[in-house]
């Protein structure tokens, strides 16, 4: 518990899509995304790739979230899938399943939806059984 430390976030932002702007379609990214409009459509980290996602307040997502920290403290409508950190701010609000392995909420925050915490250990340890022959 105290040596499996999440990975360091992106300190900085590389990439902004400011209050007014929408866009319609996927969107992936490496390094730092804050989003202050608005994304109909999936954000998701590049493959192999660490990324850190900033919701503001007035940031809307519709659609699946795929990185490896978020922070969100604005709407989202879809699943949240963090590899490493999910910080849920005052005035967030998540329609949808939230997976993460390491998760802050603060008071305010609204999930309507499902927290999964996501355990890499555990999943190696599943032992899968062959199915038995119909002889």
């Amino acid at each position: 518990m105290f040596g499996n430390k999440p990975s360091k976030p992106q300190n900085r932002i590389d990439c902004l899509i400011g209050t007014g702007t929408v866009i319609d379609g996927d969107l992936t990214f490496e390094g730092g995304l804050r989003v202050d409009g608005h994304v109909h459509g999936n954000v998701i980290s590049a493959e192999g790739k660490p990324g850190t996602l900033v919701l503001s307040e007035a940031a809307r997502i519709e659609g699946e979230i795929r990185v490896s920290h978020v922070v969100i403290n604005g709407t989202v409508v879809g699943p949240v899938h963090a590899a490493d950190y999910v910080e849920l701010q005052g005035k967030a609000n998540v329609t949808g399943d939230v997976y993460y392995r390491t998760l802050e909420m603060q008071l305010g925050a609204v999930v309507q939806g499902r927290l999964v915490y996501q355990d890499d250990a555990k999943a190696e340890k599943v032992v899968k059984f062959k199915p038995a022959s119909a002889e």
